[in-house]
């Protein structure tokens, strides 16, 4: 009674809604959505200056000092100095430091959305699993009616030797051998509530039900070539994005060549008698042979990265169009399967049952027969669930290399 109470009260989930769950909750995608801000807000200080440079102490002051001291003969010598430097940073590297740094969070923005789309797959896996495993028990529930029909039939019936004792035993066994089955399957839906109640990152104890419609995709009708898979799959994005982020690298290192420039502004506070003095220079760095090879080197690794990457999206592209075809074939032959057991072998066996159950209730039937009958049409429902499960955990894997929404 509180078993079915508690039943009765859980809530239905669709997969929908599980799936904009994760996206909300999951402390994984949460880390990233820190990390991009995080990058962000980081990029925001990309075209500051350098803080300026305050310089004080004594300048042309001798050791002596009462020479610093006017005099008769001199007006002092010495001056405290105070000044300050101040580095002026060239636009054109700001700009691109600034487009570099924006730039960084791209990446995990498309990082991101892998994740989400792997999350989503695992989801869907649990879901159409546990979609299957209801099914099942639905159908063990109904055979354990028919078989205690059965058995409770036989225990009439043996009483006027109207059955034989083995087959009676056979049909316990049986009986016991199905709750089994059930206690099995219901395990394995608790071990997918907590699953989905873990991506979801709530209660692992919530209790809930799922929504037992499900849609099965056609996937002839879907263009599955590498430009459209290019377009679709956040991995490939990610690449890209990052090779964009090596030519903004690059970019950033050549403004490396270019000259900075400086201001210098010195005061001196005289002693004795001389004039206040000040000092006005400008400063200009000047890249040469000898200090531009490591940003010369820089670029050069930037540019065989971007190579390397290049072949790695080619790769990814190449196994992921061989792995759809081959999974597409494999998709429609499970579908053919499931098909023809559900029309055609399944309905043979039931009606096979059937003749053999009437036959026994009018004594012209054995029950072994009978048995038989209804272990071979339980092995074709459980075997066809099995296509169904197969159908479906193909569509989710077809799903996530095309990364479809």
């Amino acid at each position: 009674m509180i078993l079915g109470f508690v039943s009765s009260r859980a809530q239905t989930v669709s997969l929908d809604e599980i799936l904009k769950k994760i996206e909300t909750n999951n402390p994984q995608l949460k880390m990233y959505d820190a990390d991009i801000q995080s990058m962000e807000a980081a990029a925001k200080g990309a075209k500051s200056w350098m803080p300026p440079q305050v310089e004080t102490g004594f300048f042309m002051t001798p050791y002596n000092s009462k020479m610093w001291k006017a005099d008769e003969i001199s007006p002092g010598m010495g001056s405290y100095m105070l000044g300050v430097t101040q580095m002026i940073p060239n636009s054109k590297k700001l700009n691109t430091d600034f487009k570099y740094m924006s730039a960084m969070s791209s990446v995990e923005k498309e990082n991101k959305n892998y994740t989400i789309n792997q999350l989503n797959a695992l989801a869907k896996t649990n879901y159409y699993q546990w979609l299957v495993f209801n099914k099942k028990i639905k159908i063990a529930d109904d055979n354990l009616l028919l078989l205690d029909y059965m058995i409770k039939s036989m225990e009439i019936r043996y009483q006027y030797n109207m059955d034989k004792l083995p087959t009676y035993y056979k049909a316990k066994s049986q009986y016991s051998a199905l709750q089994s089955v059930i206690v099995m399957l219901q395990n394995d839906i608790a071990q997918k509530r907590i699953m989905l109640n873990m991506l979801m990152a709530r209660d692992k104890n919530t209790a809930f039900e799922i929504d037992t419609t499900y849609k099965l995709t056609d996937f002839n009708l879907i263009k599955t070539d590498t430009t459209q898979l290019s377009q679709n799959r956040s991995d490939i994005k990610a690449i890209e994005k990052t090779m964009a982020l090596n030519q903004l690298k690059i970019e950033a290192e050549k403004t490396k060549f270019l000259p900075e420039f400086g201001v210098k502004y010195d005061h001196m506070f005289a002693f004795g008698q001389q004039p206040q003095q000040f000092s006005l220079m400008g400063m200009v760095t000047i890249p040469m042979p000898w200090s531009i090879k490591m940003n010369k080197a820089n670029i050069s690794s930037f540019q065989i990265k971007n190579e390397s990457l290049n072949w790695q999206k080619q790769m990814i592209l190449n196994e992921a169009s061989g792995m759809i075809s081959g999974m597409q074939t494999e998709l429609t032959n499970f579908k053919k399967q499931y098909d023809i057991a559900e029309r055609n072998i399944i309905p043979a066996l039931r009606k096979n049952y059937d003749t053999a159950i009437i036959a026994w209730q009018n004594n012209t039937g054995d029950l072994f027969v009978v048995l038989d009958a209804w272990e071979a049409l339980n092995m074709a429902q459980m075997d066809s669930l099995d296509k169904l499960q197969a159908i479906l955990a193909t569509q989710v894997e077809i799903e996530k290399q095309l990364e479809t929404k």
